[in-house]
């Protein structure tokens, strides 16, 4: 891959920023998710697909609404790091960097969940948000790769 150049660089670095405001306030202070509280019946989960499990097994009793926010949400909540990151680093991590980046990020917000005993320490939303970085990152490839072709074809000068 080529060089990102720098107003893409700065649009990215805008694009992530805002990204993990929004990413702290959900996972730290937003009310409706039942975040803001410290609780002293702290809940966690340490085993894989436990939850994800039980979310799919229970479905009809949580409702839709439910099980799509809990398990689509984590894997779209890190949709943006796997898209933004890259754009902003200059693309240096690749497919497992990116992988492991997304990783550590989901790791590093449910350590600080279990500590400060806001919102709940779970492997499974350490799947679904490394599931969901790793789709960021697909969908920077793909579109990369497209405004290259495009730029080749065109014969404009690369991003």
């Amino acid at each position: 891959m080529g060089k990102i150049n720098k107003k893409h660089r700065i649009l990215s670095g805008i694009a992530f920023s805002v990204y993990v405001i929004l990413l702290i306030y959900f996972m730290f202070f937003a009310e409706s998710l039942g975040r803001g509280i410290a609780s002293s019946a702290y809940h966690y989960n340490l085993e894989p697909f436990k939850e994800i499990s039980r979310f799919i097994t229970y479905r009809d009793r949580l409702g839709m609404e439910v099980v799509i926010a809990n398990l689509l949400g984590n894997v779209l909540a890190f949709v943006p790091f796997g898209l933004f990151l890259p754009g902003l680093i200059n693309n240096r991590f690749g497919f497992m960097g990116m992988t492991l980046l997304s990783f550590d990020l989901s790791l590093f917000i449910e350590l600080l969940q279990l500590a400060s005993k806001v919102g709940s320490f779970d492997v499974d939303d350490l799947i679904l948000n490394t599931i969901g970085g790793l789709l960021g990152y697909c969908i920077f490839r793909a579109a990369w790769k497209y405004r290259k072709r495009n730029v080749t074809t065109n014969g404009e000068s690369e991003i």
